[in-house]
């Protein structure tokens, strides 16, 4: 078989016929035919096509054709995009053809029919309007009839019936068509023309092809490619069929299976499931988004063999959408006397907390849609924050639930894992939904400030949506992966510090702060709550135990010394236990336990009065501190010795409170001559400040002016005067500033049995905090300078002022 390079070389010989063609048996074609510009079609001698005619120009050119010898030269666009084809958007070659039929249309198209004659050549264009006409010469096929070409013709031929079969929409006449034809030329001419796939570019390739044998060479090429496509097209189309038969057969066959169950009454199981299931989701009224995806779970569910791994994930995540409460809700109690009363009941004292659930109630019984609010309780441990909670939820008649955030360093916690994960959960927050049953309960988090972070992301920063009352109306638990409303919800943190929790969880939240109790207070308390609870606890009644006011108190001073109420209900369980032991026994028990029993049942006293002890020693005074166990006392010793001028700091103190007690240093020495100091005493001496409880970390500056006043003390050898505290950071010109913590710091006072308390005078507006009955039994005394802090501290006297020890 030639090649398309041998082609060239022959058609470059072609002998190019006159005027009146070569075909003795065809009409006559002129040397000059108008041309008819056609669109992604290519005519083929011997071959007819039906084309519209719509442009004005070209249907007046139809006309004068049919008015004359009916002759046109059909030639294809070089682009199909071209409006208004002029000589040079025209390939070279094309085919002279009759027209047959001709039809116009009311809308002014014409419709032909043609009927290819020849190939032509344009060789100039001599008229361009109205219309194209061109002079044309009649090119000869070239072609030896051989054996090979045979052959070639034969295939072709075959491969054209496989084309035909494969190809609904070509008539079996057709190929019957092409396996009659003897002519090889006139072949590869229908082929070409009847084939649906070829591209214009290679439709047009195959007419200027003049040799026969080359033309038969491209087009197998062609046909050979085009068989191929539609072979893996028919065996695709098979595969499909067989699929859907299969499905079709199979669904069928399930029908079957099920009426023939329903009739036997053995439904199976996992359709039974699947059909309760799609029960209750509608039966629950998902939201719009967790409906869908609870839908599309449910199908892959309906489509998976029970035994698949994938099927009790499915299973359970649909579990957990459906069992959580997306519309369920408590009806609020808005009574307010009522709350009140059930406050009242369960905490004594708390007036500033259970004012602010009040007024919650009062808002919520005038707007009934509020969102609920974001508080946090600080205080000391045992002050009653976790049961306040309760109390709260209890009050408003809402299901109360609680976490505990103390240790938890990963952020799956809260947020949930992502199901890809092998035993993947929700988080905490959506666990207490399910939990609590109801969409608006009392969420209580516990131990806020002791959150930590690592490697696994930051808790904190997934509580930043939680607790925000303008983003927790859609919050997005990594397992749902669907938006959960928690805006209904009442979220109540705690806290024994604010200091660790970040400043963007803080801001979120309104913090109430439970300070510690006084020993009034926790009387009162034991009285109310402590004592009926722990009676009952270790089945007894009042007539088996009864303790005194008297004992209730020595138990609070002598064998507790804390903020909270925990140990104070521990000394009171040891004392029933002892009791309940007795009884047990058989002995006689006392029911009315004094203050002068107590030490037979708890043992020894445990916690001393130790300010009235220290007090009349130089260089002792007395400090008050605040820590998240609530305030505490300090004792802030001085002493001197002979040495080069170092001052030496113990007591496991920190960073400030080391700097506080340089600056107290600095401010004594700036004032030796008015403290009456002589010159060279520090030169000639060492001094010593020591805090004592050194296994307990101590920092701050609020133990400045204290440990002033104790270098003052030791270097004028004047005792501080008794039943004095101080409290209050110091400057080195002597300036007393602010502290924090002042109600702590005094109750700390008052239970050590101080009176006398001095405070920076901008911290007087802290005393509004501290119970009545504790300002009336104390007295506060307010400065803005140091100098006012010695005169009141310091007892009047001539001493060995800075003498040598």
């Amino acid at each position: 078989m030639g090649s398309i390079e041998d082609h060239t070389k022959r058609t470059n010989n072609v002998r190019a016929t006159n005027s009146r063609g070569n075909d003795s048996e065809g009409p006559k074609i002129p040397s000059q035919i108008p041309i008819l510009p056609v669109q992604d079609i290519v005519l083929y001698p011997y071959t007819v096509a039906p084309l519209i005619v719509q442009r004005p120009k070209l249907v007046k050119m139809i006309d004068d054709a049919v008015a004359g010898d009916r002759m046109v030269g059909v030639v294809t666009q070089k682009e199909a995009q071209t409006e208004d084809p002029g000589p040079a958007d025209l390939y070279e070659m094309g085919s002279a053809a009759l027209i047959h039929k001709m039809l116009k249309l009311p809308d002014g198209t014409v419709r032909i029919l043609v009927q290819g004659l020849a190939r032509v050549r344009i060789r100039d264009f001599p008229q361009t309007e109205p219309y194209l006409k061109a002079d044309v010469e009649v090119m000869e096929e070239v072609m030896e009839q051989t054996l090979e070409l045979q052959g070639m013709s034969r295939n072709i031929s075959n491969q054209f019936q496989r084309v035909v079969s494969l190809t609904p929409h070509l008539p079996d006449e057709l190929g019957a068509a092409v396996m009659n034809m003897d002519h090889p030329g006139r072949v590869a001419d229908l082929v070409a023309f009847s084939l649906p796939n070829l591209s214009s570019a290679e439709r047009q390739e195959i007419l200027e092809l003049a040799d026969v044998k080359v033309r038969l060479e491209r087009l197998t090429v062609l046909l050979t490619r085009e068989v191929e496509v539609l072979e893996m097209g028919s065996k695709i189309q098979t595969q499909v069929q067989t699929e859907m038969g299969k499905t079709q057969r199979e669904f069928w066959l399930r029908r079957q299976l099920e009426e023939i169950k329903k009739e036997l009454g053995e439904e199976d199981e996992r359709e039974t499931e699947i059909k309760e299931l799609r029960e209750r989701i509608e039966q629950v009224g998902l939201p719009e988004g967790a409906n869908k995806e609870a839908e599309r779970e449910l199908d892959r569910l309906a489509k998976m063999p029970p035994q698949a791994a994938e099927y009790t994930v499915a299973r359970t995540y649909l579990d957990w959408l459906l069992d959580l409460p997306w519309n369920v809700s408590t009806e609020d109690r808005l009574d307010i006397a009522q709350a009140r009363k059930v406050l009242d009941e369960d905490h004594y004292d708390l007036e500033k907390i259970k004012e602010r659930i009040l007024e919650y109630l009062a808002v919520r019984k005038l707007k009934t849609d509020m969102k609920g609010p974001i508080l946090c309780f600080v205080g000391p441990p045992g002050t009653g924050k976790t049961s306040l909670g309760r109390s709260i939820a209890r009050a408003l008649g809402r299901k109360f639930v609680r976490i505990s955030l103390g240790g938890v360093r990963d952020e799956a916690e809260i947020r949930g894992h992502r199901r890809t994960y092998v035993g993947a959960l929700p988080g905490r927050i959506i666990q207490g939904m399910k939990k609590a049953g109801s969409n608006n309960p009392v969420f209580m988090m516990d131990e806020v400030d002791k959150l930590g972070a690592d490697f696994r992301g930051d808790p904190s920063a997934a509580l930043l949506e939680v607790l925000d009352p303008e983003q927790n109306d859609s919050f997005s638990d990594h397992y749902l992966d669907v938006p959960f409303d928690l805006s209904s919800v009442m979220f109540i943190t705690t806290a024994n510090i604010l200091a660790p929790v970040p400043p963007a969880l803080r801001d979120r939240m309104e913090v109430l702060e439970l300070s510690g109790y006084t020993e009034e207070q926790k009387r009162m308390i034991a009285k109310q709550h402590l004592i009926p609870r722990q009676l009952e606890a270790h089945g007894l009644t009042e007539e088996h135990l009864t303790l005194e006011d008297a004992a209730i108190s020595r138990i609070i001073r002598e064998y507790t010394r804390e903020a909270g109420l925990r140990n104070l209900e521990r000394e009171i369980a040891h004392v029933c236990r002892k009791v309940a032991k007795t009884i047990a026994e058989g002995k006689e028990a006392p029911t009315t336990i004094p203050a002068e029993q107590i030490p037979d049942l708890l043992g020894p006293q445990r916690f001393f009065n130790e300010v009235v002890e220290r007090a009349n020693e130089p260089g002792v005074a007395t400090g008050l501190a605040w820590t998240e166990a609530g305030g505490d006392i300090l004792f802030i010793e001085a002493t001197s010795m002979r040495g080069n001028k170092a001052l030496v700091l113990t007591g496991q103190l920190g960073d400030v409170m080391k700097e506080s007690a340089q600056a107290a240093l600095s401010y004594v020495r700036s004032r030796a001559k008015s403290l009456g100091i002589r010159d060279d005493f520090f030169q000639k001496h060492d001094i010593h400040i020591h805090v004592p409880s050194g296994a307990i970390p101590k920092d701050g500056p609020s133990a400045g002016i204290a440990i002033t006043s104790a270098l003052a003390s030791l270097l004028t050898d004047r005792p501080i005067r008794p039943g004095l505290a101080m409290t209050g950071e110091v400057t080195l010109r002597g300036k007393v500033l602010q502290v924090g913590g002042i109600k702590e710091k005094v109750l700390a006072a008052r239970g050590a049995g101080i009176d006398t308390v001095i405070l920076p005078k901008r911290n007087e507006k802290d005393l509004e905090e501290i119970p009545e009955d504790v300002r009336k039994a104390m007295r506060f005394e307010f400065v803005d300078r140091m100098d006012e802090v010695l005169e009141l501290a310091l007892f009047s006297g001539d001493g060995a002022k800075g003498s040598d020890p």
